[in-house]
């Protein structure tokens, strides 16, 4: 408990450094909010290695596990691409909902979990990297839209003026989709490769989903390269790719593990 609560801790302060420097106007550039986050995450992932080693099997894999994992991997993805930037404002979202998804995990207990061969961890570890990845996209595409929502309507709020420039935001939301993509690329082949039984392993519904929402994203990809897509449609393909990958893993474990009470 005493490392989660530091954790915690330590998150909302990054945050809070973020938002006093939204409110002071003078950007997120001054990467002083890393001196909590760096520790925060450092803990969090700790405390999952310590979570590990006390439990049977392999590593927590169950429904608040990896979501406390998504939220560890979207932390340190908003802190690589927020090091040098106002793209740190992301933190803002990210850093709290984080400390909320370890405070979770750590409330819900600890199950013991099947033991994975190195096939099937290496698709699990890279289906939560992907998920984190197109969190954050979803993330930036949320941002892109309110942007330009704002001025649209000419709203010119303090914290627009935190944002980065709408060209340097969308071209940030198209490389994190392409790295995404090419991750769940990758879970998708890995999982073809190395899953033996879609039913017997309660399966289909997630495989047909993550498979629903590589097109999207895909076809966005080729849309913005063939037809310079951008703006409003590349938030809506976002965001509605973004849905069905959730309702493929969460969406289907959420029913499987707390509404039928099985374990994968």
């Amino acid at each position: 408990m005493t490392i989660v609560l530091i954790a915690v801790l330590l998150y909302l302060a990054a945050s809070a450094l973020l938002v006093r420097a939204l409110g002071r106007n003078d950007g997120v550039t001054a990467p002083v909010w890393l001196w909590p986050a760096l520790p925060a995450m450092l803990l969090h992932g700790g405390y999952h290695v310590l979570v590990a080693m006390r439990t049977t099997g392999g590593p927590d894999m169950h429904f608040f596990a990896a979501l406390s994992l998504v939220g560890l991997g979207m932390a340190w993805l908003t802190s690589l691409v927020g090091a040098r930037g106002r793209m740190s404002t992301l933190g803002v979202v990210v850093f709290p909902l984080a400390a909320l998804l370890l405070v979770v995990y750590h409330g819900y207990g600890h199950e013991p979990s099947k033991l994975l061969g190195w096939r099937l961890a290496s698709h699990a570890w890279l289906a939560l990297l992907a998920y984190a990845t197109l969190s954050i996209a979803a993330l930036l595409a949320i941002m892109l839209w309110l942007q330009e929502r704002a001025l649209r309507r000419r709203e010119f709020r303090p914290w627009l003026r935190a944002l980065p420039p709408m060209a340097d935001l969308e071209s940030l939301l198209f490389r994190v989709i392409t790295v995404g993509f090419a991750l769940l690329t990758l879970t998708l082949v890995t999982g073809v490769l190395f899953v033996d039984d879609l039913l017997a392993q309660k399966l289909v519904h997630k495989t047909v989903l993550s498979v629903l929402s590589w097109i999207v994203f895909g076809v966005l990809l080729i849309g913005r390269r063939r037809y310079g897509w951008r703006g409003t449609k590349a938030v809506h393909w976002t965001l509605t790719a973004m849905l069905l990958l959730l309702l493929a893993f969460f969406g289907s474990q959420f029913v499987i593990e707390l509404v039928f009470g099985h374990s994968r």
